[in-house]
């Protein structure tokens, strides 16, 4: 029986495109274990997001398993799939998606509300925030963030029910270079610190190379990277 945090088994997913169905994952088989650090590159429209999608629990799949702590999850529940994802996965998004009303640390602190861990949740999102470098913009509303201070914002939230695996959809996509370095820097120690494993889609070579394991998703078949 796998020890894997996350596993999938010859995954497969189609989507209706008219009247025929264009198969974007062929059989896709992943295995994300403690401490891993794990790239996905591949062309835009490729099927990434589709994969981390499903590895989340937030899609099913046609063909194949997808497994938390070696259990299959597609007999459960999209309840009971939202209460084990909260204490086993932490997702970050290329656009944020961080609640406009309301203050960084409100946001952060809705995170935790969300997967039930809120025991000192105040406290653990106001340390959360500093941590990331907004120890001073904790009152402050998403709009009068920049992009990188947002996405610090949203890292900060997912990482608040103390999760496994983080699964990092091109977390850098919507910044400049020089602001997508410190936001890798900082994810990459955050991540180390918290013994987190990372999953990081993105189109960045350079990003990919500071992974442990680089694969390259290419006509819905999941490859290594030998670069």
């Amino acid at each position: 029986m796998s020890s894997a945090l996350i596993e999938t088994r010859n995954l497969v997913r189609r989507f209706k495109s008219g009247e025929e169905y264009i198969e974007v994952l062929k059989g896709v088989d992943i295995c994300i274990n403690e401490g891993d650090t794990v790239s996905i590159q591949g062309e835009s429209g490729c099927g990434k997001s589709t994969l981390l999608n499903l590895m989340a629990g937030l899609d099913h799949a046609d063909e194949g398993g997808i497994f938390w702590n070696s259990e299959e999850i597609s007999k459960h529940s999209n309840q009971v799939l939202a209460i084990k994802r909260s204490s086993l996965i932490g997702m970050v998004f290329q656009s944020y998606y961080l609640v406009p009303e309301i203050r960084a640390l409100e946001n952060v602190m809705l995170g935790g509300r969300i997967s039930g861990n809120t025991d000192n949740l105040e406290e653990r999102s106001k340390s959360l925030l500093q941590r990331v470098g907004l120890g001073s913009r904790m009152s402050s509303l998403p709009s009068t963030l920049s992009g990188g201070e947002r996405q610090r914002v949203a890292i900060a939230r997912a990482m608040i029910s103390n999760p496994k695996v983080l699964l990092a959809d091109e977390p850098t996509g919507n910044l400049d270079e020089a602001t997508g370095d410190s936001i890798m820097d900082m994810l990459q120690e955050l991540c180390e610190e918290k013994q987190v494993s990372l999953v990081l889609v993105t189109h960045s070579a350079n990003y990919a190379a500071r992974m442990g394991r680089s694969w390259v998703l290419r006509q819905g078949i999941l490859e290594k990277d030998f670069g």
